[in-house]
């Protein structure tokens, strides 16, 4: 894929790197990909960061068809630039376009992207422990009519953010609300792919958790409100009487790339991992006979998030006296190892830009 590249004339002043937050900051150029029906996708171009200007009839507004993805880049002390399994992200994207009937983009096209525009906003990746460049490619239909059927139209959009740690305690246990009202996603939804729309539905839960000072929400299934789902920018996993149990993939849940990496580290290292439905009661009792011994969230974003607290309707469940446990941290130093390139990476999972 040919891409044209329109350099900035003038560089943004760079944030402080000590203290970027997630997603506040977006470095000096975007990445943008047009689809007309009849043509395909065409006019790959980097372009400085703005605005973009749209119809207010644009179809995303109005019935949402759009997705998005999310990956990292990581700067290591030798100066390599490494992504963490972006093949993964973009298979998944494309699985996503298919749910939503979006044209699929091939992969090696998509990932060339991304490799082009990291490269040019290269100086824009901190280097300061647990800090990276986040990637956001994401597709919006443009279409400007009203009235519900695919677009003929799409944009394709890649932006780059600086960002620190997603939590702002870091790697220290979070406090999850359970939330066994509202639904995030059920089963023939659009549950296990990435799209705007699961997180809108989400941010009412979010909302209560936040008040009550919580860090996030603990989703249960749509149907019989029972059965655990995800977290809401995570998947979760359970480690009960030294058994790794996490949610089945059933179609209302997100395949996240850190929760494969998961399981196949822990597989490889002899842990007993298994994928199946667990209920909320389930993980209550184990809490009571003492043996929920660890409970922690995985994704992109925050890569392994412990979790200290369970709130059920007051029902509270501290989980390793609010500690991070044995697994939490072995994953977490091995899978970061491997990203930033301080660790041999025995699966083939990173891919230097060159």
């Amino acid at each position: 894929m040919k891409i044209t590249v329109n350099k900035v004339e003038t560089p943004k002043v760079k944030p402080d790197y000590n203290s970027l937050g997630f997603g506040k900051y977006f470095t000096d150029h975007m990445f943008i990909l047009n689809y007309t029906e009849g043509e395909g996708w065409h006019n790959a171009r980097i372009v400085p960061f703005g605005n973009i200007s749209m119809s207010p009839a644009s179809m995303v507004f109005h019935y949402g068809q759009e997705m998005f993805e999310g990956l990292k880049a990581y700067k290591s002390s030798d100066g390599k630039i490494r992504l963490f399994r972006p093949e993964m992200n973009i298979e998944r994207m494309n699985n996503t376009n298919d749910r939503l009937c979006i044209p699929r983009v091939n992969v090696e096209d998509a990932i060339q992207a991304i490799e082009e525009i990291v490269k040019i906003d290269s100086d824009w990746i901190p280097t300061q422990p647990g800090t990276s460049l986040y990637i956001r490619p994401f597709i919006i239909a443009t279409d400007a009519f009203l009235g519900v059927h695919a677009s003929k139209t799409y944009l394709f959009m890649i932006i780059l953010s600086p960002v620190g740690s997603y939590y702002a305690t870091g790697l220290n246990p979070v406090k999850i609300c359970i939330e066994d009202e509202l639904v995030r996603a059920v089963k023939g939804g659009t549950g296990y792919v990435k799209v705007g729309g699961n997180y809108a539905a989400s941010l009412i839960g979010q909302k209560k958790a936040e008040e009550k000072g919580y860090a996030q929400v603990l989703w249960l299934d749509g149907i019989e409100h029972k059965y655990i789902d995800e977290v809401g920018a995570m998947n979760v996993f359970f480690v009960i009487d030294g058994e790794v149990i996490t949610p089945a993939l059933e179609g209302n849940i997100l395949p996240g790339v850190t929760r494969d990496s998961v399981i196949t580290f822990l597989k490889t290292k002899g842990y007993k991992v298994t994928e199946r439905r667990i209920s909320i009661d389930e993980v209550y009792a184990a809490a009571q006979n003492g043996k929920l011994e660890e409970v922690f969230g995985t994704g992109t974003a925050a890569v392994i998030s412990p979790v200290g607290k369970l709130d059920w309707h007051g029902n509270i469940a501290v989980i390793n006296n609010e500690q991070i446990g044995n697994i939490s941290k072995l994953l977490y130093d091995n899978i970061t190892g491997i990203q930033y390139g301080l660790l041999k990476d025995e699966f083939g999972w990173s891919r230097e830009v060159k």
